[in-house]
Protein backbone atom coordinates (compact mmCIF):
# COMPACT_ATOMS: atom_id res chain seq x y z
CA UNK A 1 0.00 0.00 0.00
CA UNK A 2 1.02 3.76 -0.95
CA UNK A 3 1.05 5.33 2.10
CA UNK A 4 1.00 9.57 2.61
CA UNK A 5 0.22 11.90 5.44
CA UNK A 6 -1.77 15.03 4.35
CA UNK A 7 -1.86 17.96 7.22
CA UNK A 8 -4.05 20.22 6.45
CA UNK A 9 -3.22 23.51 8.08
CA UNK A 10 -5.63 26.51 9.43
CA UNK A 11 -5.81 29.68 10.81
CA UNK A 12 -6.18 27.56 14.44
CA UNK A 13 -6.26 24.15 13.91
CA UNK A 14 -3.93 21.73 12.37
CA UNK A 15 -5.19 18.19 11.08
CA UNK A 16 -3.48 15.40 9.70
CA UNK A 17 -4.38 12.08 8.48
CA UNK A 18 -2.56 8.69 6.59
CA UNK A 19 -3.98 8.40 2.84
CA UNK A 20 -3.71 5.44 0.61
CA UNK A 21 -2.68 6.61 -2.59
CA UNK A 22 -3.90 4.02 -4.37
CA UNK A 23 -7.53 4.52 -3.97
CA UNK A 24 -7.15 7.73 -2.18
CA UNK A 25 -8.90 7.76 0.81
CA UNK A 26 -8.07 8.22 4.46
CA UNK A 27 -7.24 5.53 6.73
CA UNK A 28 -9.33 5.07 9.32
CA UNK A 29 -7.59 5.55 12.65
CA UNK A 30 -4.99 7.76 11.78
CA UNK A 31 -6.99 11.14 11.82
CA UNK A 32 -5.58 13.83 14.39
CA UNK A 33 -6.95 17.39 14.78
CA UNK A 34 -6.02 20.01 17.36
CA UNK A 35 -6.37 23.64 18.28
CA UNK A 36 -3.32 25.86 17.34
CA UNK A 37 -2.91 29.55 18.61
CA UNK A 38 -1.97 30.98 15.42
CA UNK A 39 -0.11 34.24 17.61
CA UNK A 40 1.95 31.95 19.87
CA UNK A 41 5.11 31.54 19.53
CA UNK A 42 7.75 29.73 16.51
CA UNK A 43 8.46 26.92 18.76
CA UNK A 44 5.09 26.42 20.13
CA UNK A 45 3.22 26.52 17.02
CA UNK A 46 5.88 23.82 15.39
CA UNK A 47 6.12 21.70 18.41
CA UNK A 48 1.68 21.74 17.88
CA UNK A 49 2.12 21.04 14.23
CA UNK A 50 4.80 18.08 15.00
CA UNK A 51 2.68 16.25 17.90
CA UNK A 52 -0.34 16.07 15.75
CA UNK A 53 1.55 14.52 12.94
CA UNK A 54 3.52 12.18 14.89
CA UNK A 55 0.17 10.51 16.27
CA UNK A 56 -0.45 9.77 12.45
CA UNK A 57 2.99 8.63 12.09
CA UNK A 58 2.74 6.93 14.98
CA UNK A 59 -0.22 4.30 13.79
CA UNK A 60 1.14 3.57 10.51
CA UNK A 61 4.55 2.71 11.54
CA UNK A 62 2.68 0.27 14.06
CA UNK A 63 0.08 -0.89 11.70
CA UNK A 64 1.19 -1.23 8.33
CA UNK A 65 5.10 -1.98 9.26
CA UNK A 66 6.72 1.18 7.98
CA UNK A 67 10.47 1.09 9.99
CA UNK A 68 12.30 4.28 11.22
CA UNK A 69 14.21 3.70 7.59
CA UNK A 70 11.17 4.29 5.40
CA UNK A 71 10.80 7.38 3.81
CA UNK A 72 7.44 8.88 4.99
CA UNK A 73 5.71 11.93 2.53
CA UNK A 74 4.19 14.26 4.07
CA UNK A 75 2.08 16.95 2.37
CA UNK A 76 0.85 20.28 3.40
CA UNK A 77 -2.51 22.17 2.92
CA UNK A 78 -1.20 25.85 3.74
CA UNK A 79 -2.82 28.96 3.49
CA UNK A 80 -0.85 32.16 2.14
CA UNK A 81 1.45 33.66 1.87
CA UNK A 82 3.92 30.95 1.77
CA UNK A 83 6.52 29.66 -0.99
CA UNK A 84 5.30 26.45 -1.49
CA UNK A 85 8.16 25.78 -3.43
CA UNK A 86 10.52 25.99 -0.66
CA UNK A 87 8.51 25.68 2.27
CA UNK A 88 9.29 29.23 3.75
CA UNK A 89 6.28 30.62 5.22
CA UNK A 90 5.77 34.39 4.67
CA UNK A 91 3.30 35.02 6.89
CA UNK A 92 3.28 39.27 7.94
CA UNK A 93 0.43 41.64 8.23
CA UNK A 94 -2.54 38.96 8.20
CA UNK A 95 -3.12 38.75 11.84
CA UNK A 96 -1.79 34.77 12.14
CA UNK A 97 1.47 32.30 12.39
CA UNK A 98 3.18 35.72 12.37
CA UNK A 99 6.11 34.10 14.02
CA UNK A 100 6.52 31.93 11.64
CA UNK A 101 7.71 34.57 8.95
CA UNK A 102 10.24 33.85 6.69
CA UNK A 103 10.71 30.28 8.77
CA UNK A 104 11.55 27.04 6.75
CA UNK A 105 8.70 24.96 7.61
CA UNK A 106 10.23 22.30 6.75
CA UNK A 107 13.47 22.52 8.91
CA UNK A 108 12.21 23.38 11.77
CA UNK A 109 9.70 20.37 11.86
CA UNK A 110 12.44 18.34 11.18
CA UNK A 111 13.60 18.58 14.58
CA UNK A 112 10.61 18.03 16.42
CA UNK A 113 9.21 14.94 14.34
CA UNK A 114 9.55 11.07 15.68
CA UNK A 115 11.33 10.49 12.23
CA UNK A 116 13.68 12.29 10.03
CA UNK A 117 12.80 10.51 6.81
CA UNK A 118 10.25 12.51 5.77
CA UNK A 119 9.82 14.27 2.34
CA UNK A 120 7.59 17.45 2.51
CA UNK A 121 5.23 19.11 -0.47
CA UNK A 122 3.15 21.99 0.06
CA UNK A 123 0.10 23.25 -1.73
CA UNK A 124 -1.88 26.38 -1.23
CA UNK A 125 -4.99 25.27 0.96
CA UNK A 126 -7.41 26.46 -1.66
CA UNK A 127 -5.90 24.39 -4.32
CA UNK A 128 -5.93 21.26 -2.39
CA UNK A 129 -9.18 21.81 -0.86
CA UNK A 130 -10.53 21.82 -4.92
CA UNK A 131 -8.27 18.82 -5.77
CA UNK A 132 -9.49 16.97 -3.04
CA UNK A 133 -13.17 17.70 -4.45
CA UNK A 134 -12.54 16.50 -7.63
CA UNK A 135 -10.64 13.66 -6.60
CA UNK A 136 -13.88 12.46 -4.80
CA UNK A 137 -15.96 13.47 -7.87
CA UNK A 138 -17.72 9.72 -9.04
CA UNK A 139 -18.10 11.25 -12.57
CA UNK A 140 -15.03 12.04 -14.65
CA UNK A 141 -17.74 14.22 -16.72
CA UNK A 142 -16.71 17.34 -14.44
CA UNK A 143 -12.95 18.74 -15.60
CA UNK A 144 -13.04 22.00 -15.45
CA UNK A 145 -14.07 22.81 -11.92
CA UNK A 146 -14.27 25.98 -9.36
CA UNK A 147 -13.92 25.67 -5.79
CA UNK A 148 -14.72 27.66 -2.91
CA UNK A 149 -14.30 27.82 0.60
CA UNK A 150 -16.32 30.01 2.72
CA UNK A 151 -15.97 30.35 6.16
CA UNK A 152 -13.84 32.63 8.17
CA UNK A 153 -12.10 34.18 4.71
CA UNK A 154 -13.18 33.25 1.09
CA UNK A 155 -11.11 30.64 -0.58
CA UNK A 156 -10.82 29.72 -4.46
CA UNK A 157 -9.07 27.67 -6.90
CA UNK A 158 -9.69 26.79 -10.30
CA UNK A 159 -9.32 23.10 -11.76
CA UNK A 160 -8.66 22.15 -15.06
CA UNK A 161 -8.57 18.39 -14.94
CA UNK A 162 -7.52 18.37 -11.04
CA UNK A 163 -4.44 20.94 -12.02
CA UNK A 164 -4.96 24.19 -10.43
CA UNK A 165 -4.58 27.19 -12.67
CA UNK A 166 -3.23 30.17 -11.37
CA UNK A 167 -2.53 32.21 -14.12
CA UNK A 168 -4.30 32.94 -17.62
CA UNK A 169 -6.83 35.01 -19.37
CA UNK A 170 -9.66 32.68 -18.53
CA UNK A 171 -8.96 33.02 -14.81
CA UNK A 172 -8.06 35.62 -11.95
CA UNK A 173 -4.80 36.51 -11.11
CA UNK A 174 -3.06 33.67 -8.33
CA UNK A 175 -6.36 31.87 -9.33
CA UNK A 176 -7.65 33.79 -5.72
CA UNK A 177 -11.09 35.28 -5.73
CA UNK A 178 -10.74 36.89 -1.86
CA UNK A 179 -9.03 40.03 -3.13
CA UNK A 180 -10.97 40.71 -6.05
CA UNK A 181 -13.52 44.27 -6.24
CA UNK A 182 -16.92 43.74 -5.36
CA UNK A 183 -19.25 46.19 -4.32
CA UNK A 184 -17.78 49.01 -2.11
CA UNK A 185 -14.66 46.54 -1.09
CA UNK A 186 -13.56 43.26 -1.98
CA UNK A 187 -14.82 39.86 -1.76
CA UNK A 188 -13.44 38.53 0.88
CA UNK A 189 -15.48 41.19 3.00
CA UNK A 190 -18.62 39.74 1.82
CA UNK A 191 -18.47 36.00 1.29
CA UNK A 192 -17.02 35.20 4.98
CA UNK A 193 -17.97 34.82 8.62
CA UNK A 194 -17.66 38.20 9.66
CA UNK A 195 -19.93 39.88 6.88
CA UNK A 196 -22.93 37.48 8.22
CA UNK A 197 -22.24 38.93 11.91
CA UNK A 198 -21.91 42.23 10.72
CA UNK A 199 -25.10 41.92 8.73
CA UNK A 200 -27.03 40.46 11.96
CA UNK A 201 -26.06 43.40 14.21
CA UNK A 202 -26.94 45.63 11.34
CA UNK A 203 -30.55 44.24 11.13
CA UNK A 204 -31.56 43.62 14.57
CA UNK A 205 -29.10 45.34 16.98
CA UNK A 206 -27.85 42.11 18.24
CA UNK A 207 -24.33 40.56 18.53
CA UNK A 208 -23.51 37.25 17.55
CA UNK A 209 -20.02 35.81 18.60
CA UNK A 210 -20.65 31.93 17.33
CA UNK A 211 -20.77 32.68 13.31
CA UNK A 212 -23.04 31.42 10.88
CA UNK A 213 -24.12 28.38 12.68
CA UNK A 214 -26.31 30.57 14.97
CA UNK A 215 -27.44 32.72 12.63
CA UNK A 216 -28.72 30.04 10.77
CA UNK A 217 -30.77 28.48 13.96
CA UNK A 218 -32.49 31.50 14.08
CA UNK A 219 -34.58 31.64 10.86
CA UNK A 220 -36.26 34.55 11.03
CA UNK A 221 -37.00 37.08 8.86
CA UNK A 222 -33.76 39.26 9.19
CA UNK A 223 -31.65 35.30 8.74
CA UNK A 224 -33.86 35.12 6.00
CA UNK A 225 -32.61 38.22 4.21
CA UNK A 226 -29.09 37.91 5.21
CA UNK A 227 -29.13 34.41 3.72
CA UNK A 228 -30.72 35.82 0.76
CA UNK A 229 -28.87 38.96 0.17
CA UNK A 230 -25.94 36.17 0.16
CA UNK A 231 -27.22 34.21 -2.29
CA UNK A 232 -27.53 37.28 -4.37
CA UNK A 233 -24.54 38.93 -3.65
CA UNK A 234 -22.37 35.29 -4.58
CA UNK A 235 -24.40 34.58 -7.63
CA UNK A 236 -23.74 38.17 -8.99
CA UNK A 237 -19.77 37.90 -8.22
CA UNK A 238 -18.93 34.36 -9.45
CA UNK A 239 -21.25 34.46 -12.41
CA UNK A 240 -18.56 35.95 -15.17
CA UNK A 241 -16.04 33.48 -13.50
CA UNK A 242 -17.83 30.40 -14.19
CA UNK A 243 -18.38 31.95 -17.52
CA UNK A 244 -15.13 32.80 -18.29
CA UNK A 245 -13.87 29.33 -17.27
CA UNK A 246 -16.37 27.47 -18.48
CA UNK A 247 -16.35 26.05 -15.59
CA UNK A 248 -18.72 22.93 -15.53
CA UNK A 249 -18.61 22.16 -11.76
CA UNK A 250 -18.87 24.41 -8.70
CA UNK A 251 -17.68 22.70 -5.74
CA UNK A 252 -18.75 24.47 -2.17
CA UNK A 253 -16.96 24.23 1.17
CA UNK A 254 -16.33 25.68 4.47
CA UNK A 255 -18.62 26.33 7.49
CA UNK A 256 -20.57 28.51 5.66
CA UNK A 257 -21.70 25.78 3.04
CA UNK A 258 -22.86 23.49 5.53
CA UNK A 259 -25.92 26.40 6.14
CA UNK A 260 -26.44 25.75 2.17
CA UNK A 261 -30.28 24.85 2.78
CA UNK A 262 -30.92 28.79 3.53
CA UNK A 263 -29.25 30.12 0.26
CA UNK A 264 -27.83 27.36 -2.46
CA UNK A 265 -31.55 27.77 -4.02
CA UNK A 266 -31.91 30.79 -4.68
CA UNK A 267 -27.96 30.83 -5.53
CA UNK A 268 -28.67 28.43 -8.43
CA UNK A 269 -32.13 30.65 -9.24
CA UNK A 270 -29.96 33.40 -9.50
CA UNK A 271 -27.52 31.24 -11.95
CA UNK A 272 -29.78 29.78 -14.05
CA UNK A 273 -31.57 33.46 -14.64
CA UNK A 274 -28.11 34.16 -16.13
CA UNK A 275 -28.03 31.45 -18.70
CA UNK A 276 -25.86 29.45 -16.50
CA UNK A 277 -26.48 26.07 -16.09
CA UNK A 278 -23.59 24.13 -13.00
CA UNK A 279 -23.45 21.30 -11.77
CA UNK A 280 -22.74 22.44 -7.37
CA UNK A 281 -20.99 19.64 -4.54
CA UNK A 282 -21.81 20.70 -1.13
CA UNK A 283 -18.43 19.61 0.26
CA UNK A 284 -19.52 18.65 4.48
CA UNK A 285 -15.92 17.88 5.72
CA UNK A 286 -13.55 20.81 4.05
CA UNK A 287 -10.75 19.88 6.35
CA UNK A 288 -10.78 16.03 5.23
CA UNK A 289 -11.58 16.95 1.96
CA UNK A 290 -7.88 19.38 1.56
CA UNK A 291 -6.20 16.01 3.38
CA UNK A 292 -6.95 14.16 0.35
CA UNK A 293 -5.81 17.22 -1.97
CA UNK A 294 -2.78 17.62 -0.41
CA UNK A 295 -1.66 14.03 -0.43
CA UNK A 296 -1.87 14.19 -4.31
CA UNK A 297 1.09 16.16 -4.37
CA UNK A 298 2.86 12.35 -4.17
CA UNK A 299 1.08 11.50 -7.23
CA UNK A 300 4.17 11.69 -9.63
CA UNK A 301 2.78 12.45 -12.33
CA UNK A 302 0.15 15.25 -11.13
CA UNK A 303 4.07 16.51 -8.89
CA UNK A 304 5.56 16.96 -12.01
CA UNK A 305 2.84 18.91 -13.88
CA UNK A 306 2.25 21.25 -11.03
CA UNK A 307 5.73 21.75 -9.56
CA UNK A 308 6.56 24.47 -11.99
CA UNK A 309 4.09 26.28 -11.62
CA UNK A 310 3.62 26.67 -7.99
CA UNK A 311 2.00 29.81 -6.30
CA UNK A 312 4.50 32.44 -5.00
CA UNK A 313 2.47 34.41 -2.62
Amino acid sequence: MSITIGVDIGGSHISSAAVNGNDFVIIPGTYFSGAVDSKASKEVIIKKWAAIINQTIQIIQEAYDYSLSDTIGIAFSMPGPFQYETGIAMFEGNDKYESLYNVSVSEELLKYLSTQNVSFRFLNDASCFGVGGSLKQESEANSKVIAITLGTGFGAAFLDNKLPITQGTNVPHNGCLWDKPFEDSIADNYFSTRWFLSQYESITGNKLTDGVKEIAGIEDYSTVKIFDDFANNLSEFLAPFIIDFQADLLILGGNIAKSNRLFLAKFQENLKSKNIDIAISIVENTEQTSILGSSYLFNEVFWERIKAELPYF
